[in-house]
């Protein structure tokens, strides 16, 4: 058992503790908190820290899988330009992305990661994520714009989870992008949702051409799918609607839903996503270093805050990221947002991450009976209650 205290405790859920007293098990349960109301009493076997203590971060999306590509494409080239960056450089040595893989995941772990919502398009990582002391669960990414693909994509999907139930992976089959899945192959997706009832995950306007492409038929995505990935078109007729209302339909609405990136969404969008399903089961997954990495933009994060919506943080790839910390996303927001209260970042990075990839009866907040992790952030502004350049993660349990 130990009992640990610091200068400020906020434990995921919006509460704060000056000098707070937590006590947690040897496998690292949380036995008690207490608040002390800043006045914490000397006793024998106290752990004191200097700093912010935190449960641990949930990475709510990753791609691990491609950490060999780290430093490989510039900086500000587009999500268009990128996917096709991406498809000719994606390899089939085994080895070399293990090898990446597993030092991706090492960081994680050194940053204070304790879950992440990984998405795979292959098996390459799946021992890995077996043997890590990160929780994960894998998004098995189905792709096949063409309806002539879609069972054989389907089928994909569903070997891949046989291999990672094997290994004791949690997984499910979901969607890539409204761009890149066919109606067919979403209706496979759905049917499998409904009956397994696991959580969904799907990239979501990410760029201006995904709209584009369904509201005309014309743009850069579509050019994309017709000569870059000699996608048969012909079948394909535009709705006239954006690629989110085109699509968000075919995904059950009992599922939780991840919508990941929600670079371009607007005031009309989310209206429209309040009319298809519930907010409480549908989470918006920032992931803004990335974002800015390739297109130098962010979410509109004041509108998601002024509607009050279920927002947690990832770190998409080291394809699209210089790291891999859930510290440097919340940086990022606090910087570009800064009447953020700090309380709020946190419940971002790892209660709401932690519920929307079923993992909050475990994870993501300072609760008795939980085994959420410790972290410790030294280094911010402690009066403030606010980041700093020098802010830094140390993991404690």
């Amino acid at each position: 058992m130990r009992k640990l205290s610091a200068h400020l405790i906020l434990d995921g859920l919006g509460n704060s503790y000056s000098k707070g007293l937590l006590t947690i098990g040897n496998d690292g349960t949380i036995l008690d908190i207490q608040d002390t109301g800043g006045k914490l009493q000397e006793a024998a076997g106290i752990e004191f820290h200097s700093g912010i203590l935190v449960p641990g971060f949930i990475n709510a999306h990753c791609h691990l899988e491609l950490s060999h590509l780290v430093d490989v494409f510039p900086e500000g080239a587009g999500l268009v330009p990128f996917l096709k960056m991406v498809v000719d450089q994606r390899t089939n040595e085994p080895e070399l992305m293990a090898t990446a893989a597993e030092k991706a995941d090492l960081m994680m772990q050194k940053n204070g990661i304790v879950a992440v919502g990984d998405i795979s398009n292959g098996t390459s990582a799946f021992e890995i994520k077996a043997n890590s002391k990160i929780d994960y669960f894998t998004f098995l990414e189905t792709l096949g714009f063409s309806p002539s693909r879609a069972e054989k994509a389907f089928e994909w999907g569903r070997a891949c989870a046989s291999s990672a139930e094997k290994l004791g992976l949690k997984c499910s089959i979901v969607p890539h992008a409204p761009y890149s899945v066919s109606a067919h192959l979403f209706r496979y997706i759905a049917t499998e949702a409904l009956r397994s009832g696991l959580p969904l995950s799907i990239h979501s306007q990410e760029c201006r051409e995904e709209d584009e492409l369904y509201k005309t038929g014309t743009g850069g995505m579509f050019s994309h799918l017709r000569d870059n990935l000699s996608v048969d078109t012909s079948f394909f007729h535009p709705t006239g609607r954006s690629a989110l209302r085109s699509t968000l339909e075919f995904l059950p609405p009992q599922n939780h839903l991840l919508l990941v990136h929600n670079l371009y969404t607007e005031e009309e969008d989310l209206a429209y996503i309040r009319g298809v399903r519930s907010l409480d089961k549908t989470w918006f997954v920032l992931c803004p270093c990335s974002n800015l990495y390739l297109q130098n933009r962010v979410p509109d994060v004041a509108l998601f805050r002024k509607n009050d919506l279920q927002i947690c943080l990832g770190t998409d790839s080291l394809a699209s990221n210089h790291q891999l910390s859930i510290l440097a996303e919340m940086k990022i927001l606090q910087d570009k947002f800064p009447t953020i209260p700090l309380g709020e970042l946190i419940r971002w990075a790892t209660f709401n991450g932690a519920n929307a990839l079923g993992l909050g009866d475990k994870k993501g907040s300072l609760e008795v009976g939980k085994r959420p992790g410790l972290n410790l952030l030294t280094g911010a502004d402690l009066n403030a209650q606010r980041l700093l350049p020098g802010t830094k993660v140390k993991k404690l349990c």
